[in-house]
């Protein structure tokens, strides 16, 4: 096992890291900018490094101020938790190359799902269902013609590197192809510093359904079921359950089954989840995120499984956990991302937190960073903490949601709280009716199941 980890983030990840860190007795070591000297993972650690002023790249992204802590502090292993660096297979590399140890997965498998294209050849080699398209970049505006007249109108014009939404436009006629593909393609470029994009199908109502996977590296891998994430934003995440309210338990065993499959095929190490689309009992591959998702609370209240623990001991040698059939589905879970933004508009809200209440009782849990008199910087996301639930069933976790959001006092800044407390008494969410497009249709005032 480890001795001492260096935990390269911060907020609420940072603090769930060493939380599992010192369950297991390892050693931790925070990571802050300047903006950060307050944060409480940075007052829990055993000990902490100042890596930079407050812009992401000096200090976060900065690969040389990581190296320089972890030589100053003696760490043997680095935790990158999720954005920054987790998906950065040449920092796990020059970690590698510096004897320390990236807790995520193997350099190669990191850069193969990182590029979306050759993620979904890999998907499709391994016997994953994927949503029909281009088999690569498209280049000319006749080539990607010709591919959106043969997989059918609307489709979807994707940057092949990156995600949250960026680089992304729909194209409904051959009309608009070519503003998309424009569009998209800038985007990109400016996002990722790649402008190669692909087309796929666009589905109209589907569920974005995703299961978690977990790997020891030598041909051993488990599926942990699935995570409902249909509710978005701009292709952000809002609300993320499990299980599906519309999978049933064959659905669920069988496409489990063909990614645990796949990653002993591949051989993967580690916590990873695999995206898809369905619609019409069909299942369409998107992506893979090769690090631990932040809905992952959702998969560890319903399996009573420690995904942050296991991917540290994963990552220093050890087996799985369990058996494939040892895993049991428990129950209902629901997570509410509370972000300091303002509700209607969503512009983020950053500033001072004068009053802080968390609520608790059976069945509650929440995943934060913040506290009382904490100032929320402008610099990162705008993430206050994850409100997580677990109830018998899906209806006594909403009943368990609704007081818990009820009791919840967030002062200081604006949130999306209002948001949340208006969508655990919808109709629609309450019967599980919804799809990727309900909630910007929600926000907009039109009927959501058009």
């Amino acid at each position: 096992m480890f001795e001492k980890i260096l935990i390269a983030n911060r907020g609420e990840i940072a603090l769930r890291i060493l939380r599992a860190c010192k369950e297991l007795g390892i050693a931790t070591v925070a990571v802050h900018s300047t903006a950060d000297a307050d944060a409480m993972h940075v007052r829990l650690a055993d000990e902490s490094v100042c890596i930079g002023p407050p812009a992401s790249k000096d200090s976060y992204l900065n690969i040389p101020s990581l190296l320089a802590a972890c030589e100053i502090t003696g760490a043997d292993a680095v935790h990158p938790g999720y954005g920054f660096l987790s998906e950065n297979a040449r920092f796990a590399e020059i970690l590698a190359d510096h004897n320390l140890k990236f807790i995520g997965p193997k350099a190669e498998h990191i850069r193969l799902m990182g590029d979306k294209i050759e993620a979904k050849k890999t998907a499709k080699r391994l016997g994953i269902p994927v949503v029909p398209g281009s088999d690569g970049g498209v280049g000319p505006e006749d080539d990607a013609m010709a591919i959106a007249r043969e997989i059918g109108f609307p489709v979807l014009v994707k940057a092949a590197a990156g995600g949250g939404g960026r680089g992304m436009k729909v194209a409904e006629t051959e009309a608009d192809l070519l503003m998309a593909l424009s569009t998209a393609s800038n985007e990109a470029k400016a996002a990722f510093g790649d402008a190669s994009v692909y087309l796929e199908k666009y589905l109209t109502k589907p569920r974005h359904i995703e299961i978690q996977v977990l790997g020891d590296g030598r041909g051993g891998a488990l599926h942990l079921g699935e995570r409902d994430c249909s509710l978005q934003r701009r292709h952000q995440k809002v609300w993320e359950e499990g299980p599906s309210p519309i999978l049933s338990p064959e659905a669920r065993a069988k496409i489990g089954g063909v990614c645990a499959k796949a990653m002993q095929d591949m051989q993967y190490l580690g916590v990873g989840t695999i995206e898809f689309l369905y619609e019409d009992g069909e299942f369409y591959f998107i992506e893979m995120n090769t690090r631990i998702q932040v809905e992952h609370p959702v998969t560890e209240m319903i399996t009573d499984i420690d995904l942050v623990l296991e991917q540290i001991r994963i990552a220093a040698g050890g087996d799985l956990p369990c058996t494939q059939e040892e895993i049991n589905i428990i129950g209902h879970s629901i997570e509410c991302r509370i972000n300091a933004e303002n509700p209607e508009t969503f512009r983020p809200s950053p500033g001072t937190i004068t009053q802080y209440h968390p609520p608790g009782g059976l069945g509650v849990r929440i995943d934060s960073a913040v506290y009382q008199g904490y100032k929320i910087p402008p610099y990162y996301d705008s993430l206050v903490g994850k409100l997580i639930v677990h109830g018998k069933n899906r209806p006594e976790c909403l009943m368990r949601l609704r007081r818990a959001l009820d009791e919840i006092v967030v002062d200081g800044v604006e949130t999306t709280l209002p948001l949340f407390r208006a969508l655990a008494r919808e109709s629609d969410i309450i019967e599980g009716d919804y799809h990727i497009h309900w909630l910007e249709q929600y926000l907009a005032g039109k009927p959501a199941k058009t």
